[in-house]
């Protein structure tokens, strides 16, 4: 599946320890050499059986390295105890509570990444399977929470460094930074946290953030791993706008008996908590089913990291067995908008180990499961567009006049408006445009996205001014469902135009900082080709012969548009 709406993705919600919010950066730092591991404190690698696991004995050791760049902790004192003591303490109490359960010869993991407090047992839950298994090298792969940049970024530093000490890189991160698709240093806007002045580290001047700058969600795993295992050598990844399958394809013959791979990632965020239990059973289900499509439909923020998991379990035969699957609402308490975990083992059966039971599929007779979008156009029945056409109205009219916004029982709520999927939603008066507002990427309920981009083209297109009250009977409301964006490939200007299909493919255009979209409904009024192109560079700020450019950046995606004039048929989905 595609992954070129990566790039697309507006400014993620910079959230609490609960859930998303982080990014991770190489520094420079003299630290003393070291020899093939990490250099940390003999008791930060050994653990006595009551705390939940002991450390393997280790391999020989590399010769020394010198390290001279180190990343240093971003999240330590934030998302996990700052003080080398406190933090051993902390683990050693998640490592002990958690159950010990056996599979066959681990060979990775997918390891939630909030704070300590709220995914902390879940995490707990699959790194104590680590006890009395022997690594040499632990490939961290984790989403980029404040990046955007093309393909999957290595750090250009010598070791990673925590409270528990130091991590040495592996040579295999070199290796692999100088193989598609990976990068170092890759050019890329950051936005940092809001937590960043709090943050224990150096600093760096603005404008020289990397892609691990600030990454919570790749650091947060390394003291348990630390923990664990001892000494070991790390491939740390961040995903950016990159296929998962070629990334599983480049780390394939890289992997042999002695490497890890762990998959960072949080599942379902801010829904309440019987809609996020339901939306995480299905994540999981397609996790354990090693369904590939499934995972890239489903919600988590990692979902690029998990998937290549999946795919070198598909490849490699390997299984996976669900381990520990909880939300914030079970650790923290508050169960109004919770973030969900899980914690899932990737196996190789050895014989040896009991055949992991099938997991059961997730049931709630009571609730109904709502379906997993599929990577095309979703259709809806009339009496679906009917639901989502009045919410929209409703939500104008509330926005219109200062009044709270809909909130609709969730019995009320369609299936099918219950995936996750992106909108526009248009405002028309007298067939003019009155505002217009959506999203690219989907990242949550469409009922909800619904609700939000009908407020926002009411209220927020700073084309226009706000819709009053007295204007509503002269407005309609049109909802486009978009299908996940694609990058088009193509050789030149010409090809380009011979690939494009007006009134069926919706454009996004980037060239540098410049980016801009139009619906596929915008081919009525500008059916050519150039033009279309050319209005839409000058939309992104740019020239408009900027679509020209070689550097120009093209992803299609397609709609399903429905609108209150409309028969019931409604427009096709293509």
């Amino acid at each position: 599946m595609k992954r070129g709406w990566w790039i697309l993705v507006a400014w993620a919600l910079l959230v609490g320890p609960a859930g998303c919010g982080g990014d991770g950066q190489p520094e420079k730092g003299s630290q003393q050499p070291t020899a093939g591991g990490s250099q940390q404190q003999a008791e930060s690698g050994s653990q006595t059986a009551e705390s939940g696991g002991t450390a393997p004995a280790q391999s020989q050791p590399r010769p020394p390295r010198k390290i001279e760049k180190v990343r240093q902790a971003a999240v330590a004192g934030l998302f996990y105890p700052r003080e080398k003591d406190e933090l051993t303490a902390t683990l050693d109490k998640l490592l002990k509570a958690a159950e010990e359960k056996p599979v066959g010869r681990l060979r990775g993991l997918v390891s939630p990444h909030a704070g300590y407090e709220f995914s902390g047992p879940v995490a707990a839950s699959g790194y104590r399977q680590l006890r009395g298994q022997r690594f040499d090298t632990v490939i961290v792969m984790a989403p980029s929470h404040y990046s955007l940049f093309q393909g999957a970024s290595i750090p250009d530093v010598d070791a990673y460094e925590t409270p528990l000490g130091v991590i040495v890189l592996s040579p295999k991160a070199a290796e692999l930074a100088r193989v598609t698709p990976f990068c170092v240093n890759p050019s890329c806007d950051v936005r940092r946290p809001d937590w960043w002045r709090r943050a224990p580290k150096e600093v760096p001047p603005f404008g020289q953030d990397t892609p691990h700058t600030w990454e919570h969600s790749l650091e947060v795993q390394l003291p348990f791993l630390q923990r664990t295992l001892g000494q070991f050598e790390l491939v740390p990844i961040v995903f950016g706008e990159v296929e998962p399958a070629a990334v599983a394809k480049a780390l394939v013959p890289r992997l042999d008996d002695r490497t890890l791979l762990v998959a960072s990632s949080d599942l379902s965020h801010y829904h309440p908590y019987e809609v996020a239990e339901r939306l995480d059973g299905l994540c999981v289900k397609a996790i354990c089913n090693l369904d590939a499509e499934g995972v890239a439909g489903a919600e988590a923020c990692g979902r690029g990291p998990i998937e290549a998991l999946v795919r070198i379990a598909k490849q490699k035969g390997w299984k996976a067995k669900l381990l520990d699957c909880r939300n914030s609402g079970n650790t923290s308490g508050n169960r109004g908008q919770v973030v969900g975990y899980a914690a899932i083992a990737f196996y190789e059966p050895d014989g040896t180990a009991p055949e992991p039971e099938p997991e059961p599929e997730p049931q709630e007779p009571e609730l109904r499961e709502p379906p997993t979008p599929p990577p095309k156009a979703q259709r809806f029945s009339s009496e679906e567009r009917a639901f989502l056409l009045d919410l929209a109205r409703r939500t104008v009219e509330a926005a219109a006049a200062g009044d709270p916004l809909p909130e609709p029982e969730l019995a009320d709520v369609p299936p099918a408006a219950e995936a996750q999927l992106a909108c526009f939603v248009t405002l028309t008066k007298h067939g003019e445009l009155r505002g217009c507002i959506g999203s690219l990427v989907p990242r949550q309920a469409l009922y909800r996205d619904v609700i939000d981009r009908a407020r926002a083209a009411a209220v927020e297109d700073h084309r226009f001014t706000p819709v009053r009250p007295d204007e509503l009977d002269d407005i309609e409301v049109e909802v486009s469902v978009l299908t996940v964006p694609e990058r088009l490939d193509y050789a030149g200007a010409d090809d380009l135009l011979g690939k494009l299909r007006p009134r069926i493919d919706g454009v996004v255009l980037q060239v540098g900082r410049g980016q801009a979209t139009f619906l596929p409904q915008v081919w009525e009024q500008l059916p050519d080709k150039e033009t279309f192109l050319s209005r839409l560079s000058m939309k992104a700020g740019l020239p408009a012969y900027a679509w020209r450019s070689p550097g120009a950046l093209v992803l299609t995606y397609q709609v399903e548009a429905f609108h209150e004039s409309e028969t019931p048929s409604g427009v096709p989905a293509h």
